[in-house]
């Protein structure tokens, strides 16, 4: 009788570089335990430097691996055709002084989009006007509205993003979760189209001579 497995590639995978991957790596498999544990410690690829940043598996390449060690095997391909490696090198440490330039850069330029922001809407009049109709008396800056504004100012971003520093407030993800996400999804995408092996890929005949 045929031996049946299922699998099922993941959407991504990260590795780092020379790292062996093994088809347990890539893909998801249901099956016999003894099947499924000889499938699973199957090497697929090793990532070299000419892979550069990413490398796509499609599901044919990885029945190739399984068949030809593995003749007998029925496996049957559910999910995803193909899996996107993010390929993980060794990164230079970045210098104190090219950190603290662009944390400088980025704090002047949020700093002036949000002052700009709030004079285009003319917020210190709103302010001046707010605080008049609450305590009947003109002031030039009513600190007791503008302090606890930019507080709050502070605050909403910080709930808005869901971060505080490295930190998640919960598990829910903020928009910039989901643009990045959408973001990655979209190279994803485009690799699987683009980058996809379309050659061939033949492995021995289940009922040839062993």
């Amino acid at each position: 009788m045929e031996r049946r497995v299922y699998l099922e590639l993941f959407n991504d995978k990260k590795a780092m570089d020379k790292e062996t991957l093994f088809v347990k790596d890539v893909a998801r498999l249901e099956g016999k335990r003894e099947i499924v544990s000889q499938i699973e410690q199957l090497p697929v690829y090793t990532p070299t430097k000419k892979d550069e940043n990413y490398v796509v598996i499609d599901v044919l390449t990885i029945l190739q691996h399984i068949h030809s060690a593995l003749p007998d095997i029925h496996v049957i391909p559910i999910g995803p055709k193909q899996t996107v490696i993010e390929i993980a090198r060794e990164k230079q440490p970045l210098s104190p002084l090219f950190v603290l330039f662009f944390w400088l850069l980025l704090y002047i330029g949020s700093a002036l989009a949000i002052m700009n922001f709030h004079e285009d809407v003319s917020m210190l009049l709103v302010h001046q006007k707010l605080y008049l109709f609450i305590t009947g008396k003109e002031l030039a800056q009513p600190l007791l509205l503008q302090i606890p504004y930019s507080i709050g100012l502070g605050l909403g971003m910080i709930i808005f993003f869901n971060h505080i520093f490295k930190k998640r407030i919960n598990e829910e993800p903020s928009p910039l979760d989901i643009e990045i996400f959408q973001y990655k999804k979209g190279i994803e995408d485009y690799l699987s189209a683009t980058e996809t092996d379309r050659s061939s890929k033949p492995w021995p005949s289940k009922h040839s001579p062993q």
